[in-house]
């Protein structure tokens, strides 16, 4: 697994360096203004407890990197409720009549974020446990680079305003960080891989970078878009298409 676990790291500077990112540094900007993009997270975040519940865990097992992908799933699967708190208290939660927020929900402005899970699906229900493990670590490290930007930005409002956010600030990437497979990357690098299965994993792993640069481009293009990103709802325009590009073929290792 040593050289699928640098390939993530390789991965992870070019992600960290991705223009959303520079968005979330720049300080000209307000931390409100930075965290703009929030609402379009939405699809995903909400359905990242699904992921791990119906997606990643898989009970009962013998197998050991299954039980340690269960351990994971566990500790992954209830952050949402997080996230709606900070909604509101980010003033996004503002009334609207049921079918505005679905039309927004499944408009061109989210349709990565919604297709993430998915795609990420598509790629942990295909491979062995060990190799889930390394898409597992990868979509940790994308968190990773997120929630150090959000916690910032957080710790600045609650020092201005007084206002706590849990899902941006510390309580979640304090949780984050301390659980990242168990907390024990040693143990993830002792994990032997054949050969095909080496090269499973970093096809994978390349996958998953793809997808989370393009949700990228697109919280970034909300944030920057003109109009008031926690009013303002987005018709589908069924005029023009949005293509997310199909997942990579790869390798089978069954």
């Amino acid at each position: 697994m040593k050289p699928v676990l640098k390939h993530i790291q390789h991965h992870k500077r070019r992600y960290a360096a991705l223009p959303f990112f520079d968005f979330l540094r720049d300080d000209r900007l307000t931390p409100r203004e930075r965290l703009a993009f929030f609402p379009c997270m939405a699809p995903f975040i909400m359905s990242f407890g699904d992921l791990n519940r119906h997606v990643m865990r898989e009970e009962p097992t013998s197998d050991p990197y299954q039980m340690m992908l269960n351990a994971h799933s566990i500790e992954d699967d209830h952050h949402w409720p997080w996230y709606l708190e900070d909604f509101t208290k980010l003033e996004h939660d503002q009334p609207r009549a049921p079918t505005e927020t679905m039309r927004f929900l499944f408009s061109d402005a989210t349709v990565r974020s919604r297709m993430l899970s998915h795609r990420l699906a598509h790629l942990i229900w295909l491979g062995t446990p060990a190799v889930r493990l390394a898409v597992v670590e990868a979509i940790e490290e994308t968190g990773n680079v997120l929630f150090a930007l959000t916690t910032r930005l957080a710790g600045a409002i609650e020092r201005d305003s007084g206002v706590e956010l849990r899902y941006c600030g510390e309580f979640h990437y304090r949780l984050e960080t301390g659980h990242a497979m168990n907390g024990d990357h040693a143990e993830l690098a002792r994990i032997e891989l054949s050969e095909i299965e080496r090269a499973d994993a970093i096809g994978r792993v390349d996958a998953v970078f793809d997808l989370f640069t393009g949700w990228t481009d697109e919280l970034l293009a909300y944030a920057e878009s003109p109009r008031a990103p926690a009013t303002d709802v987005v018709p589908y325009d069924n005029t023009r298409s949005t293509r997310i590009a199909p997942v990579v073929p790869i390798l089978r290792t069954s």
